[in-house]
């Protein structure tokens, strides 16, 4: 295997994975991206011999041990020590947990079979059994009442569209947003009004967070090691929000989706923090968009140049300055698609030599004139209204080789 040495837990934790911890590695010093080709030449060259003698030879496999199957530990029963000892058993994101004891497992489960898988979760293809799920959201602190949007998003998360191992040891700061739309998100107290990705919301906080901590317990994507993030963004904690069904002029995402009104599902995309629009002037739909596409429209986008299917989260304020316009929810993804383009100008010589190599269907016959959109096709822009009072909206850019899932919650 080869990479840099800043990845080498990664590679460690991946050939584990598929049954061959033994397997050989090569390492050059980190990093290779943005750096001359003749001193990446010379990084290759240095260890030309490595790789011919990991190539060549055949080292002795471990000893096979059993998988391992759930079983009880002992925990400090004070929570201050429980805190310290969870850091230590990598089971906590940093902020307080709950002791997932017996009681409190069994009771989220409720009369749920704990064996049943819900998904398989990359990068170490962990088992999210309904048991595990439940741990997990006791670490988070939900109820049982959370359960089923937690395994709903879990399931989601899984699917191959969603491209879960790049969205889990990505440097990109992603991370799955959860959006919930029908009749559950008000009988759970989901916000999607004031503040609604911010703070004050239990279910929003606990059904963002345990679809967190499965992704690192199960899933195994524990910070700095399997997950790479460069930086990452609060929404590692806890990333969800529901739809303001309410106030929206316009048909809501899951319906848009296929789904009946009465429905309940959740949507999760590999999404970056929100980037807030402010627009307190504009009276129109037309001058509205002079904002939102300017907010969108970034040289440092993953969108610009991998494509998928960014969100704009529209405040209720702004969705209705859209429709009073005359606008359909699809009149403004067309008209965003239009005015959210970056020209190729604005890119560097350096990054449009990448570009041209490793995305060649979109740079390659680009002139300096060419306007580049912010996804591939007007219907792949997400639109979801959000928020209370107030004339601010947000653009959500993603991973970009990713696609959002929704998937409808099973009581």
């Amino acid at each position: 295997m080869l990479g840099t040495d800043a990845f080498l837990s990664l590679a460690r934790a991946t050939s584990a994975k598929h049954g061959l911890p033994h397997m050989p590695v090569a390492l050059v010093p980190h990093p290779l991206g943005g750096i001359p080709t003749d001193t990446a030449r010379a990084k290759a060259d240095a260890i030309l011999d490595e790789v011919l003698r990991g190539l060549t030879s055949d080292p002795t496999p471990p000893a096979t041990t059993a998988a391992a199957r759930p079983t009880l530990v002992e925990a400090p029963e004070d929570l201050d020590a429980f805190q310290l000892w969870a850091m230590e058993q990598e089971w906590s994101d940093g902020l307080p947990v709950l002791p997932p004891t017996e009681a409190r497992v069994a009771k989220i489960l409720g009369r749920r079979a704990g064996e049943e898988l819900a998904s398989t979760l990359m990068p170490l293809d962990g088992r999210a059994t309904l048991h595990a799920i439940a741990v997990n959201a006791a670490l988070a602190g939900a109820g049982p009442e959370h359960l089923p949007v937690i395994i709903a998003a879990v399931r989601a998360v899984a699917t191959p569209q969603f491209n879960l191992n790049a969205i889990q040891c990505t440097t990109h700061p992603c991370s799955p947003l959860v959006i919930v739309n029908g009749p559950i998100a008000a009988r759970l107290g989901v916000a999607g009004g004031p503040n609604a990705l911010g703070n004050g919301h239990r279910a929003n906080a606990v059904i963002g967070r345990a679809l967190r901590l499965v992704l690192q317990n199960v899933g195994g994507a524990r910070p700095g090691r399997e997950d790479r993030a460069t930086l990452g963004h609060p929404g590692k904690f806890t990333y969800c929000l529901a739809e303001n069904e309410a106030q929206s002029p316009w048909e809501p995402l899951h319906v848009e989706r296929g789904f009946a009104r009465e429905d309940s599902t959740v949507t999760v995309c590999g999404s970056e923090p929100p980037h807030n629009v402010n627009d307190h002037g504009s009276t129109t739909g037309e001058t509205l968009m002079a904002a939102l596409a300017g907010t969108a429209a970034t040289t440092g986008s993953n969108n610009i140049y991998l494509a998928g299917d960014p969100l704009v989260i529209l405040g209720p304020e702004h969705a209705q300055t859209l429709a009073s316009s005359g606008w359909s929810k699809q009149d403004f993804q067309s008209r965003f698609w239009d005015a959210a383009r970056v020209p190729m100008a604005k890119f560097s010589a350096d990054n449009i030599a990448r570009f041209k190599l490793t995305h060649p269907e979109r740079f390659e016959n680009a002139g300096p004139d060419t306007l580049l959109p912010f996804a591939s096709k007007p219907e792949d822009v997400m639109v979801i209204v959000a928020g209370g009072p107030g004339k601010h909206s947000a653009i959500v850019p993603t991973f970009g080789a990713t696609r959002s899932v929704t998937e409808r919650i099973e009581a």
